[in-house]
């Protein structure tokens, strides 16, 4: 077993309801195999300059149920150079932290490759809402933001069967349309609109029509906040706003607008992001101990395992299709086939689903 004697925790990028869960178990978990924990505030920013505060039990009780970060959350263009990398590994050594366990996304992870590279033992937790890591089924508090969308997207039914209306929703999720996708098929959305599948729109808007022919009086679109157009300008825009009005002006059906932003990203976890973030910080705890390190946390077919962080980033990059030169040369043949594996497992997953999606709205 590795001899901590203090480890830092810090969460960093998009909030996520979950990250206080996982700090508690990160925290708890260290306490009891009898090494301190340092929280750092602001996420990398935090190392940078000399923002940290000594956790224990206490510092800790009652954070399980709420959402965001006790910890704060920043995205630091400095920790990137050279300059802010050694201010930070100089905090670490002043403050006698021995290692870091890093909650957040694909870039908290990049930043957590970095640490080790430099010398301090890092892992990473996943803790994003908009479950876009492709190495990982799960990511904390994607589970808490569905549910936050549904709620909002139930009342906008309610109000669109009242006056025989359509709603277009937009949802966060960057470049992972999963929050629409499945929201849709719970909340039987005559459509759904995501980055990873062609947009039919002349077929949707046409079942939209018929269905309004057939007598249905309340119609929900989901489009994800990653699917943009080009307009007559040349500029790049949202779709939503842009498909509401081709669905009014071609069914007749008075169609309104809603963004949800950034309201999806807050409220008390869900009992399953509780649960998954306690059994992944207790995981990465457990790891460091192990003496492990430049390792990633992850769900895989329901169990917590974990996956060396570089690969996972380049699985994530292949799956998005931004590899770069020289991103697979490090890696064996069949390394690069897992990580094709894992691509086709996920492109199969969402297109599963957008067929089910299809299959069930009528």
């Amino acid at each position: 077993m590795a001899k901590f004697r203090r480890i830092g925790v810090l969460t960093s990028g998009g909030d996520a309801p979950g990250m206080n869960a996982a700090v508690r178990a990160i925290t708890r978990k260290a306490l009891e195999q009898g090494v301190e924990v340092m929280g750092i505030i602001g996420g990398y920013s935090g190392l940078i300059h000399e923002k940290l505060v000594p956790l224990d039990a206490g510092s800790v009780s009652n954070i399980v149920m709420q959402g965001g970060t006790f910890l704060y959350s920043d995205r630091c263009l400095e920790f990137k150079t050279e300059e802010g990398m050694q201010k930070a590994m100089a905090t670490c050594k002043k403050y006698n932290i021995d290692a870091i366990v890093a909650v957040g996304g694909d870039g908290t992870f990049r930043g957590a490759t970095d640490l080790s590279v430099h010398g301090i033992p890092t892992i990473g937790v996943t803790g994003t809402i908009d479950n876009d890591i492709t190495a990982t089924d799960y990511s904390v508090g994607f589970d808490t933001a569905m549910n936050t969308v549904l709620d909002a997207v139930d009342k906008l039914r309610d109000t669109c069967e009242s006056h025989a209306r359509c709603n277009v929703v937009e949802v966060m999720g960057r470049d992972c349309g999963q929050i629409a996708l499945l929201v849709g098929i719970a909340a039987g959305a005559m459509s759904v609109c995501i980055p990873e599948v062609e947009y039919d729109e002349a077929a949707e808007i046409a079942a939209i029509k018929a269905a309004k022919e057939s007598g249905k009086r309340s119609m929900l679109v989901l489009v994800s906040e990653g699917v943009f157009v080009t307009d007559e300008n040349g500029n790049k825009v949202p779709y939503g706003e842009v498909l509401r009005k081709k669905i009014e002006a071609e069914t007749g059906i008075e169609t309104k607008f809603a963004r949800l932003a950034h309201i999806v990203r807050g409220g008390s976890p869900s009992l399953r992001d509780r649960l998954a973030a306690t059994k992944m910080g207790v995981k990465a705890v457990e790891l460091l101990l192990e003496g492990k390190s430049d390792l990633v946390i992850i769900e895989d077919n329901s169990e917590i395992k974990s996956m060396n962080i570089r690969f996972a980033l380049t699985v994530d990059r292949m799956y998005k299709k931004k590899l770069k030169d020289g991103d697979l040369d490090a890696f064996t043949a069949e390394e690069i086939e897992e990580m094709k594996a894992i691509c086709a497992k996920r492109d199969a997953y969402i297109h599963h689903l957008y067929d089910m999606a299809k299959a069930v709205r009528r």
